[in-house]
């Protein structure tokens, strides 16, 4: 295991930032597509022929965290990031959304693009499912990159701080429970773009997201994360290159699920980022996108 480490995220210039800013003069484009009758959400940029690369993001999350990535990653890769089940503004359907439930749903997304293999890149949430799949099915798996990592360990006080985290914030979806939500999401409040809150607010104000959010959360639940949870020797079985992408300022769980996770995996490597929170390569694109792509392509 290696380890290399990012002291601090790039200094603010001062203008008006947005997630436009991002993807200004990105050749992309946004659609849905039936997966196993669940409507979904994407986001698709960089041709087909090139290698493919599935992104992935957390709980309550949508396509729009990868707005950084998606230009420098798809001139190399054929990108497809989701809003994953139950999320953002994909379908909802009435049923519990459990790791099985993401697993099928990413096979599906790439059954549609024609994608035999991938790259991985998840983050909490994400990282989870992506982690799950190169357990169960390496043979669709290249290399993986989880940041903030999720699915091994799971503390009473953490799973109930998110439950009551988003549960009031769906309730009451206000621009202060909202921004709520991404200071633990975010280290620097200037990387807390306002039309990124503003998008989370209108997912949160939606009916289908009030009406399944326990389905959504159903992984804050003991029970349930338990028979969800990776096992030890099961993290140990991922022969897929991967890069482990620990965030200094993020909550102590993640941090210890990467450290822990990356010992776990034979062919891991830690990519430290002291200075951001919970979303790495939202918070310090500059940072995160060269390693990413130097990961990937060697």
């Amino acid at each position: 295991m290696t380890e290399t480490t990012i002291s601090a995220p790039a200094a603010d210039t001062g203008e008006y930032r947005s997630i436009w800013s991002h993807l200004k003069e990105l050749e992309f484009r946004q659609g849905f597509v039936d997966i196993d009758g669940v409507r979904t959400r994407f986001a698709e940029a960089g041709s087909a022929d090139k290698p493919h690369a599935i992104l992935l993001h957390g709980t309550g999350g949508h396509w729009e965290t990868f707005a950084p990535n998606l230009g420098p990653l798809s001139e190399h890769y054929h990108c497809v990031a989701i809003d994953m089940v139950g999320n953002g503004f994909s379908d909802k359907p009435d049923y519990d959304y459990e790791i099985a439930v993401y697993v099928q749903q990413v096979l599906g997304v790439m059954e549609h693009f024609g994608m035999t293999r991938a790259h991985l890149i998840g983050m909490s949430l994400g990282a989870w499912v992506s982690a799950a799949i190169a357990v169960e099915h390496p043979e669709r798996v290249d290399k993986v990159i989880l940041m903030s990592p999720a699915g091994l360990i799971a503390t009473a006080s953490n799973m109930a701080r998110i439950r009551a985290e988003r549960t009031e914030a769906v309730n009451n979806p206000s621009w202060e429970s909202m921004h709520k939500v991404f200071a633990h999401l975010i280290a620097d409040e200037s990387n807390r773009l306002p039309d990124l809150i503003a998008l989370r607010q209108a997912i949160y104000r939606r009916d289908d997201t009030r009406n399944t959010i326990d389905h959504l959360l159903i992984l804050q639940d003991a029970q349930a994360r338990d028979r969800n949870l990776i096992p030890e020797d099961k993290w140990a079985t991922i022969s897929a290159p991967t890069m482990v992408v620990a965030s200094g300022q993020d909550h102590g769980e993640y941090q210890s699920t990467a450290h822990i996770v990356a010992g776990l995996i034979p062919n891991a490597e830690v990519f430290e980022m002291a200075a951001v929170r919970h979303w790495p390569h939202f918070e310090d694109p500059a940072a995160f996108n060269p390693a990413a792509l130097e990961f990937l392509g060697r």
